[in-house]
């Protein structure tokens, strides 16, 4: 597959935005199970149960799906940062020289 580094930078940037708002979840407020058991009646339990959605287990296979590839676009991008010359005009690296300082 082919892939512009303009297109390799902006997978960056989505994968990174992935990465960070999984690494920002509150695991314990998420995964909380909690259970209340209320009498309604002598013989009669009123039980109420909050169950997670998810498991941890999807949250990690999920984060380390998205950094892996993150990884992966970070040395592409370094690996055209180091192996790609571009033309450009010579006076683009001279040194600045103020001209009202002789």
């Amino acid at each position: 597959m082919k892939l512009k580094l303009a297109e390799a930078l902006l997978l960056r940037k989505e994968l990174q935005e992935k990465v960070d708002r999984l690494r920002a979840i509150n695991v314990d407020g998420l995964f909380k199970v909690e259970a209340k058991r209320q009498n309604v009646t002598d013989s009669i339990d009123d039980i109420v149960v909050k169950v997670p959605r998810i498991t941890m287990q999807q949250v990690t296979h999920s984060f380390d799906w998205h950094a892996k590839r993150l990884r992966m676009v970070d040395a592409i991008i370094q690996q055209a940062n180091w192996t790609t010359e571009l033309d450009v005009d010579d006076s683009l690296g001279e040194e600045f020289k103020d001209p009202y300082v002789e």
